[in-house]
């Protein structure tokens, strides 16, 4: 009885040890999980006249690839294939957002120029890229320049709106007083 008794209880210990054993993997392993897919700005849309002078300024042509990081409802991305004549790709990590933009690109009839990806936009490769365009906060910026200096092949243009790359130099700058709308933008071009 003794036997079976002690049989029970050093079942029941590995069990617990197991099961302890997974919430700390689980508490290691979430705010990982969490900072990887954390959101990087809110989304507030680029006006359609802020969009055309981003890629204009980007010096995007036809057949060029070019990423949109944190593409919101895929205005630039649409914009790019549809009058740039560009292979455009977004990504976006807000489910309502990239199914919303992927929707307009297949109305659109842009499936084959036009792509949004569904993720984190620090899990991407940006290598084939010739232009990339960002309009995310400083903080958000810092984080993504070690990516970006990482895998842009040399001559990539990256075009950020509003805010700067902290630690990169802009080889032009552009004010924009009212977008008329109201707002005014300033727009940074960087070459790698």
């Amino acid at each position: 009885m003794a036997e079976l008794r002690y049989t029970f209880c050093f079942q029941r210990l590995v069990k617990m040890r197991n099961v302890l054993a997974s919430l700390m993997l689980l508490a290691v392993v979430a705010p990982a999980w969490q900072e990887k897919t954390e959101k990087l700005a809110p989304y507030y849309p680029t006006p359609e006249t802020i969009v055309e002078k981003m890629l204009q300024m980007g010096g995007l042509k036809a057949g060029e690839k070019m990423f949109d990081l944190g593409s919101g409802d895929g205005r630039i991305v649409i914009m790019a294939a549809q009058k740039f004549h560009a292979d455009a790709t977004g990504v976006e990590f807000d489910d309502d957002l990239w199914r919303q933009s992927m929707e307009k690109i297949r109305q659109l009839g842009l499936q084959k120029t036009a792509r949004i990806i569904h993720g984190d936009l620090m899990a991407q490769e940006y290598g084939s890229a010739h232009l990339v365009t960002v309009y995310l906060l400083p903080a958000s910026n810092l984080k993504v320049r070690p990516l970006l200096e990482k895998q842009l092949k040399k001559g990539t243009r990256v075009v950020a709106h509003d805010f700067e790359i902290a630690g990169w130099t802009p080889e032009s700058t552009e004010s924009i007083e009212d977008d008329g709308e109201g707002r005014s933008h300033t727009l940074f071009l960087y070459k790698r």
